[in-house]
């Protein structure tokens, strides 16, 4: 390491907090202004040699990508690994920037992946979708609590936002500045449907594009939305080395404390990584739990002895297990149900502009019944023989939650 400088920059909005690693000793270096022009002088005046370190935040990408050609090395560390950084008692920008310096140089930091422009832009989209829908939500409860507050009857409509509900809610007798509030609220939900259909498009456009994402989409539960948001988050599958591995990076691994003699304790799921990735698996765990298949029986199996609300994470973790081997293998799932399955990617296809079908086509009738009847018969026969699997391998006596992973896959 003699001759070499390790440099810690602690990005912020507005500027880079500096320190210089040389010689065993550790010295602050001012700051630059984060702006590519001040950036890029900055890293004209660096060494070949010179091996550099930044968190993994905004903007740190666009930072690496100025320094890196002329610097030997650059390291966009893990935030969640930085723990000499997150649990400092002395925690300033300044000691940050000498922190990072520090830990490169001895060689401790571990880089963090960096997924692609596409595959950044699928993130903003899928994250500006949810955004959006939280925002509509809030205006949908907005008007029910107008409802509440003045005592109003529920909706005898199961959508009161549709033309229906819209004349129902026009008829009623409220405030004149409840009728405001109401006709605001109203205004918000048309114009964010409107926004939710754009991403909505942009995203189905990307879904019948992509092989993985319909192949994720024979799994019962798996709708568009889910397929989007689990390979925007992962990127290439091809990066993880086991479903164990995924399912870590996703947050849905249970923590395990253990020391001494003592036996290990299985705790609560580790919650790293992407929110929106769990919430949307828990949601299509709730889906595959009403239809008929092994995953179904996965679940039931774990709800009798740990109630639902772990069965139901369970659920959403072998689904993300299911997911590494259909993608590693190039695989569809095997207990798909043709109908709805072809039903999910037809709706994909004409949401992304497809073009629809003459008229005069294959009509719904008997046949259309007989297949769907077929297919769930065979998707019932593959949930029965999972169950007589189970019971097969797990010996009287042994079938208690002491005895058994939590959230065996």
């Amino acid at each position: 390491m003699r001759g070499r400088r390790c440099i810690g920059l602690d990005v912020h909005r507005d500027f880079c907090e500096v320190a210089i690693w040389e010689d065993g000793k550790v010295r602050s270096a001012g700051r630059v202004a984060a702006r590519p022009e001040a950036l890029a002088e900055y890293a004209a005046a660096l060494r070949p040699t010179d091996w550099v370190a930044l968190e993994a935040t905004s903007g740190a990408r666009q930072v690496a990508e100025i320094l890196g050609p002329h610097v030997a090395r650059v390291v966009i560390a893990n935030t969640h690994r930085l723990a000499a950084i997150s649990e400092s008692k002395k925690k300033t920008d300044r000691n940050d920037a000498r922190t990072l310096a520090q830990l490169l140089a001895a060689g401790v930091l571990e880089g963090a992946w960096l997924p692609d422009e596409p595959t950044r832009a699928l993130r903003r989209r899928v994250s500006r979708r949810h955004n959006v829908v939280v925002a509509r939500t809030r205006a949908k409860n907005e008007v029910m609590a107008v409802l509440h507050r003045n005592l109003s009857e529920r909706p005898p409509m199961s959508d009161p936002f549709g033309v229906a509900g819209r004349r129902w809610l026009g008829s009623l007798e409220l405030p004149d500045d409840e009728v405001e509030t109401l006709s605001a609220a109203l205004r918000q939900i048309d114009f964010l449907n409107q926004e939710i259909a754009t991403l909505e498009r942009e995203l189905a456009r990307f879904v019948s594009a992509s092989v993985e994402a319909r192949r994720l989409m024979t799994v019962p539960g798996v709708a568009m939305i889910t397929a989007a948001t689990f390979l925007a988050q992962i990127g290439e599958i091809d990066r993880f080395s086991s479903p164990k591995q995924l399912v870590g990076y996703l947050g849905l691994d249970p923590r395990v404390r253990q020391s001494g003699n003592g036996a290990a304790f299985t705790g609560r799921i580790s919650k790293e990584g992407s929110v929106l990735v769990r919430h949307v698996m828990v949601e299509s765990a709730h889906s595959a739990t009403r239809t008929p298949g092994p995953l179904r029986a996965f679940y039931q199996r774990v709800r009798s002895r740990r109630g639902h609300a772990i069965a139901i994470v369970a659920t959403a973790r072998k689904m993300v297990t299911l997911f590494w081997h259909l993608l590693t293998r190039s695989e569809d799932y095997q207990h798909a149900i043709e109908l709805p399955t072809t039903k999910k990617l037809r709706k994909v296809e004409l949401l992304a502009g497809g073009p629809r079908r003459r008229a005069g086509g294959p009509a719904k009738g008997p046949n259309r019944e007989q297949r769907l009847a077929t297919d769930r018969a065979k998707a019932q026969h593959a949930e029965d023989q999972y169950r007589q699997l189970v019971a097969n391998r797990t010996p009287p006596g042994h079938d208690h939650p002491q005895n058994q992973d939590q959230l065996r896959t």
